[in-house]
């Protein structure tokens, strides 16, 4: 998912809730957030380095400060490659984009990293780095400690101490052999800029620190002892945040029948007739598939009954006779979004009546120790607010995490709540309440079947909890 390894304050969140009681808030829009700060050659980034791949947690981003150097005209550029340009002064970055940048992990939103270019002291405008959906972002850099913006929004301030001639020895080895830069250069800029910079501005970070690493001696057990604070935070995010799933769905019990958002389809003779082909453990894959086709049919045609229309046309029939007032469906304002792989069940059925539709994939998984739902990747169309209707498909919702997860998605990139429309063929009743708890009445959902928590509890209708659409759908 991600392209790039690279006390906290409230972030704004962008949550839709039924009311303050029932409010769902996703796991990347409490990121945890570990800055390493340190001079230039301290071994800083061989630390930060040592704390992603040690927690060995999914969408752990490495950011490094280096990527927000300030774009140099051509007066500084000629500066820099005589070795005059001072790059290790707060100045020479821009704090404020690494701010915001940061800030949007934070608020769970999509953020672009710049590129930066040591050989030609500038940005590559051709380059950027998508980041979404981080659960822990680790921030690299000499004045990662400095800006307090930064130091905000960070749960945890680590210094990376070395002596001086130390990272002198470092910076040398880095600069000569990885930016291809020569010796004399180096060490002027090392005397004229990089140390007194260092004494100056860096040193005076590490009273901003929770944690200071030594990086000469074996700082082997200190980085132990750090990961086990950073998992054990981790692991209490974790447990909150699925102590918040269970609540949601704890809570309505009336009726379905009263969520006025919720459309099940009319059991019809034709529609029971495919609930028991789809049903039956022992039907063919075929059948299984020809079945599944027809009602994924029946449902998207059921959804988009309220897709708005063009005005009036005139138009021509093969005999050649015209006809007024006929209306056509602004197709084109509608897209879908599957789940990987669940939702693909309807790709067919969605293809065979609108082969130009938009399609978006989204890979939502559940973490196989604590249960939490976890964004893989995420591919979605390019303006994806513009649309007037945009579709979730899932052949089945079981504990609703993962749908609310995908719904949140949707409304990071700015797409407005009521025109969000799920579209599943199989739910548990727990999962309906907690999406309806989680995001309120404003949430369209349409099923095929909904298996109500009784019959779940008294062993009738177990197979629900099964995810086994999408296993006999595609013969796996």
């Amino acid at each position: 998912m991600h392209d790039m390894t690279g006390n906290s304050t409230e972030a704004r969140r962008s949550s839709v809730h039924l009311n303050d009681q029932h409010k769902y808030i996703p796991p990347w829009t409490t990121p945890y957030i570990i800055g390493v700060g340190g001079t230039s050659g301290s071994g800083k980034t061989s630390v930060a380095n040592k704390i992603v791949s040690s927690i060995n947690v999914p969408w752990t981003v490495l950011i490094s400060l280096d990527n927000f150097y300030k774009p140099l005209n051509e007066a500084e550029r000629e500066r820099a490659f005589n070795n005059e340009y001072d790059f290790d002064e707060p100045n020479a970055i821009d704090l404020d984009l690494a701010y915001d940048c940061i800030l949007s992990l934070k608020e769970g939103k999509k953020t672009s990293i710049p590129v930066y270019s040591f050989t030609h002291h500038n940005r590559d405008p051709h380059k950027q780095i998508p980041i979404y959906g981080a659960s822990v972002i680790v921030l690299e850099g000499i004045y990662a400690l400095y800006d307090q913006r930064l130091l905000d929004l960070m749960d945890l301030k680590v210094y990376v101490d070395a002596d001086l001639d130390i990272c002198l020895a470092r910076r040398l080895s880095r600069d000569i052999v990885a930016r291809g830069r020569d010796l004399q250069g180096c060490l002027l800029q090392w005397e004229r800029y990089v140390k007194p910079d260092a004494v100056k501005y860096v040193k005076p970070t590490m009273a901003k620190a929770d944690a200071i690493i030594p990086s000469m001696s074996d700082n082997t057990v200190a980085v132990k002892l750090l990961i086990k604070h950073i998992e054990s935070k981790l692991e209490l995010k974790s447990e909150e945040h699925m102590t918040e799933l269970v609540k949601l769905g704890q809570s309505g019990t009336g009726p379905l029948s009263d969520y006025k958002n919720l459309e099940v389809l009319p059991q019809t003779n034709q529609i029971k007739a495919i609930h028991t082909i789809l049903l039956d453990r022992n039907v063919d894959r075929d059948e299984f598939s020809f079945q599944f086709d027809r009602i994924a049919t029946l449902l998207l045609a059921n959804t988009l009954n309220d897709i708005p229309v063009q005005k009036p046309e005139t138009i021509i029939t093969p005999d050649g006779f015209s006809v007024p007032g006929q209306r056509r469906c602004c197709f084109d304002e509608v897209t879908a979004i599957s789940t990987i792989r669940s939702g693909d069940c309807f790709m067919k059925a969605v293809k065979k009546a609108f082969p130009a539709m938009a399609i978006g994939k989204l890979l939502i998984q559940s973490d196989s120790l604590t249960g939490e739902p976890q964004l893989h990747c995420e591919f979605i169309p390019e303006d994806i607010s513009k649309y007037r209707k945009i579709l979730i498909m899932d052949s089945q919702i079981i504990s609703g995490a993962a749908m609310i997860m995908a719904v949140q998605v949707l409304l990071d990139h700015k797409v407005d709540i009521e025109n969000i429309h799920i579209l599943v063929y199989m739910a548990t009743e727990l999962g309906i309440r907690r999406i309806i708890n989680a995001f309120g009445n404003r949430i369209k959902i349409t099923a095929g079947i909904v298996v109500e928590r009784n019959e779940i509890k008294n062993k009738k209708a177990s197979w629900a909890l099964t995810r086994f659409v999408d296993n006999k759908y595609f013969g796996c």
